[in-house]
């Protein structure tokens, strides 16, 4: 037993010193830039400047829309009332700026071929079905989408979405979208496929965003979270029953993968749930995978659903 115990301790302390070796190698990584604040730029413009502003950031100026328009939004009240709400709520954009850089970081350190990308915030009338946009050289960021759940300006959007509208969620919605522009698998069929391909965005934050919690980066609160762990086993057992792995019926991506605020197994405790369940599961799938097989993340990423799935040796926690 004693032996046992030593080894157990030595795997563990190897297992920390390695990952306080990439820890260390990951901060020395030379990440510069700052966030452009587009927002406060056309708040503080006037129809003489406008075309100043136009030069400077073309393609944030559609060419179908008059010059008119842009003027009358300088002096519209409700537009004004917004671009105050972001200014008072992100007057300090330094705590931003330093987890978009600890991304950038990570990136770096997986991909040595990514190059910082200009980072713009913007205001978006509050388009929270795209509240971020990533390209290989700039990211917009529309700060009127994460002014916090309980705003006023968001009186008549759904709960389970205003949640995921505050400020600390930025990154991680950062972070899945670089996933989908790494991730590569042949186009989802199945519910597995489904499952698999968030899960791979995911497992791909653990990585890039290790400083944000697990409710955050699949955008739980933590009673949703707490309640997919404790379920996980029940909620596997439903899934392998009704035989929905290898089902290529289309209504499972809302009931189990699109943002809803419960998932839908059809039974009375549906309103417990959170929804997205199923992107959770794939999480859990995409993790044993990578603990019981030596691939890279970005390997993984390439990877087929069906081969991470066959080769994880998942068991739901019980």
């Amino acid at each position: 037993m004693r032996k046992i115990a030593v080894f157990i301790a030595l795997i563990l302390f190897v297992s920390c010193n390695k990952k306080s070796e990439i820890n260390s190698e990951i901060s020395d990584i030379d990440i510069t830039f700052d966030i452009e604040r587009f927002d406060l730029m056309f708040n503080n413009t006037s129809e003489e400047n406008l075309l100043e502003l136009k030069t400077a950031y073309p393609f944030l100026f559609s060419k179908s829309i008059p010059d008119s328009i842009w003027v009358a939004r300088l002096s519209d009240s409700l537009q004004k009332g917004l671009r105050n709400e972001v200014k008072n709520t992100f007057s300090n954009i330094k705590p931003l700026q330093t987890e978009i850089e600890n991304l950038f970081k990570h990136l770096k350190y997986f991909d040595k071929t990514f190059n910082t990308p200009r980072v713009i915030s913007i205001i978006s009338d509050v388009d929270y079905r795209t509240k971020v946009k990533v390209t290989d050289s700039i990211v917009l960021v529309g700060l009127d989408t994460y002014l916090g759940k309980e705003h006023k300006y968001y009186q008549n959007i759904y709960e389970y979405i205003k949640q995921n509208m505050e400020k600390s969620q930025i990154v991680s919605d950062l972070a899945t979208q670089y996933a989908f522009k790494y991730i590569y698998q042949s186009r989802p069929r199945t519910f597995l496929d489904e499952m698999v391909y968030h899960g791979k965005a995911l497992y791909f934050k653990d990585k890039v965003i290790p400083f944000k919690t697990n409710a955050e980066k699949i955008g739980y609160t933590e009673v949703d979270l707490v309640w997919a762990q404790e379920n996980e086993q029940y909620i596997w057992e439903n899934f392998v029953e009704n035989q929905l792995l290898y089902d290529t019926d289309s209504k499972l991506v809302s009931r189990f993968i699109n943002p809803a605020p419960f998932s839908k197994f059809g039974l009375q405790l549906d309103s417990e749930s959170p929804g997205e369940i199923g992107k959770y599961i794939g999480w859990q799938i995409v993790i044993a995978y990578m603990e019981n097989n030596n691939v890279s993340l970005l390997d993984m990423l390439k990877k087929e659903p069906t081969e991470i799935f066959n080769n994880s040796k998942f068991k739901p926690r019980k």
